[in-house]
């Protein structure tokens, strides 16, 4: 019979035998940690030159704003290997499309907001699902032809492919295209004032408040009249585009963008 502290120092010794006889688990190896790229000096004075030049248009990351387009998704800048392209555009400005020249800044600055724009598309193409910006893409899934057909009937009357809209989606594309199909910009009005005496002058409205009227006539001479002693008429494009918002269906504007997209 055996007494129970033999028993005791037998399952010890059992234990520690097993223990010995179990293979030895392989020690784990350390994961390396990921450590995110600092980012260029350049493109950290780029940022603060961003900000206070920008980003009012084009976001604080540069990844679109109110009026300006998503530069980390810019064909421009992706094709623009050397930047000359850029610093020409950011020198210069796009006049046409509302973006300002910035001809005081300096090569050194300008070096510096290209480094910027290059570092958050980076960190754009390695984050794809984050972006703020309209790609074109995502508005060409309309019918062209149906867009054609809806054209001819609604638009015609005013615009015209081959005149004041001839390559029109070269100059713009996407949600910039878009937004001057719904609602014009800088599109200019016209006037139409008939004096007490019955002389009727028409030209491009230039100003007009409660108080006067002013148009620029045909001959280029500006012209203008108290509003409570003649009588007028204002011809605005934007007010036409407006009233038909009611009417579009979201086929009718998707099958338009697809049409206005064929204007090159």
């Amino acid at each position: 019979m055996v007494g129970p502290r033999c028993w005791l120092i037998s399952l010890l010794l059992a234990a520690s035998l097993a223990n010995a006889q179990a293979p030895k688990k392989a020690p784990k190896k350390a994961v390396a940690e990921t450590v995110p790229a600092a980012t260029p000096p350049g493109a950290v004075r780029g940022r603060a030159l961003f900000g206070r030049n920008c980003a009012f248009c084009h976001g604080k990351d540069a990844d679109g704003g109110e009026s300006g387009p998503d530069l980390t998704r810019s064909k421009l800048v992706a094709r623009d290997i050397r930047g000359d392209k850029i610093r020409a555009t950011i020198h210069d400005g796009r006049i046409e499309k509302g973006m300002p020249p910035f001809p005081r800044i300096t090569p050194a600055e300008l070096a510096d907001l290209i480094a910027f724009i290059r570092d958050e598309t980076k960190k754009a193409a390695a984050n794809p699902g984050g972006r703020k910006g309209v790609d074109v893409a995502d508005l060409q899934t309309g019918n062209a032809d149906a867009g054609k057909t809806y054209f001819n009937a609604k638009c015609a009357s005013c615009h015209s492919p081959t005149g004041d809209l001839a390559g029109i989606a070269s100059r713009r594309e996407g949600l910039e295209l878009e937004m001057q199909m719904l609602y014009p910009q800088n599109a200019k009005s016209k006037a139409t004032v008939t004096t007490p005496s019955g002389e009727t002058v028409s030209g491009i409205l230039a100003y007009k408040d409660e108080f006067n009227i002013g148009v620029v006539d045909g001959d280029g001479w500006y012209r203008s009249w108290p509003v409570s002693g003649v009588k007028y008429k204002i011809d605005a494009p934007q007010d036409g585009h407006v009233e038909l918002f009611p009417n579009y269906t979201d086929n009718d504007i998707h099958d338009l963008m697809a049409y206005l997209q064929t204007l090159k």
